[in-house]
């Protein structure tokens, strides 16, 4: 075993630790069973469902991450440990929740959810004055410590989410792009950025190269009423505004169409389940295949970048219905 796996496996060993206390077997939240995702920066474990709230928040108060979908730092995971799980994290943030508040629970509505964990960690209403913390959108802050740490991970900026219902959360991954444009002297320094409705969301910027290697995942909490999601590659400018170096739309539906109608992956051995095809009305350059692997919805997709001399970007999706 190489020292990276075994570092792993140690980050792996504490969260599971932490996940077998009983307090943590249950949404810190609305009292879910068996929660599958973390804030890592306030300490708890959250559901499915309470999860795409976090996220609507914005990273700079709730940076969320999967149990076991996400590869987790070490100062992420140490975050957890030292709050010690949902009962010590939630004798801070509902220290002075009033008996007859109403707290979610398993079956709420999205408003419901929403109101209550928007006045519990953006707010901070439950929380004794002198321990409430104000986090700037460019940190993130949790109660048991005052000093900020910079996170350095791409920012999902804040959306106005708090009053629409999501159906579940879109990973992207981008994994490269090819011929890029040169917006420099004789290269580009490229990012992506990512828009869905109010949400975005970017890659790091990859210096003096036109054929970039990312392999970066981008979460994005997917509304009910929901459009394409935008692609656009920037040029890094230091002194001058940054240069688009071209732009694409995905098509969600055939993807969330096409889950939808197979039910729950888990349950499906791997196959293809729908395609997005290529057209005039679209910047694919070759069908795109909708697959179940290991009990996961995915699609590759490269992308012609449009309004722009060159260049292709590839792509990796993955949803998760919240349903699941």
């Amino acid at each position: 075993m190489t020292s990276l796996q075994k570092t792993s496996s140690v980050k792996n060993k504490k969260l599971k630790d932490l996940l077998k206390k009983s307090d943590n077997r249950v949404c810190a939240d609305c009292g879910a069973p068996d929660p599958k995702w973390a804030s890592c920066n306030l300490g708890v474990f959250i559901c499915l469902k309470c999860s795409g709230v976090h996220r609507s928040l914005g990273t700079h108060i709730s940076k969320v991450l999967s149990v076991t979908l996400d590869e987790w730092t070490d100062d992420q995971t140490e975050s957890m440990v030292q709050v010690g799980g949902n009962s010590y994290a939630n004798t801070i943030y509902e220290a002075f929740l009033p008996k007859d508040y109403p707290k979610p629970n398993p079956n709420s509505g999205i408003d419901e959810r929403s109101n209550f964990i928007r006045a519990k960690y953006e707010l901070q209403e439950f929380v004794k004055p002198s321990l409430r913390i104000v986090s700037s959108k460019s940190s993130s802050a949790s109660f048991h410590s005052v000093d900020s740490k910079k996170n350095n991970a791409p920012q999902s900026f804040k959306s106005e989410a708090g009053m629409v219902e999501f159906i579940g959360i879109l990973e992207v991954k981008v994994v490269k792009g090819t011929n890029l444009a040169v917006r420099d002297f004789r290269s580009s320094d490229p990012y992506v950025v990512l828009t869905l409705g109010q949400q975005k969301a970017q890659t790091t910027v990859i210096n003096r190269n036109l054929n970039p290697v990312w392999n970066e995942n981008l979460k994005l909490s997917v509304p009910q009423q929901y459009g394409p999601l935008k692609l656009q590659v920037y040029d890094h400018d230091v002194i001058s505004a940054d240069d688009l170096m071209g732009e694409a739309e995905i098509d969600l539906q055939p993807l969330i169409t096409s889950a939808d109608a197979f039910g729950d992956p888990d349950n499906l051995p791997d196959m293809q389940i729908g395609k997005w095809l290529t057209s005039n009305d679209n910047c694919l350059i070759k069908d795109s295949a909708i697959n179940v692997v290991d009990g996961k919805v995915k699609q590759e997709v490269t992308l012609k970048l449009q309004n722009v001399e060159s260049g292709e970007i590839d792509l990796e999706l993955e949803w998760i219905a919240l349903s699941q």
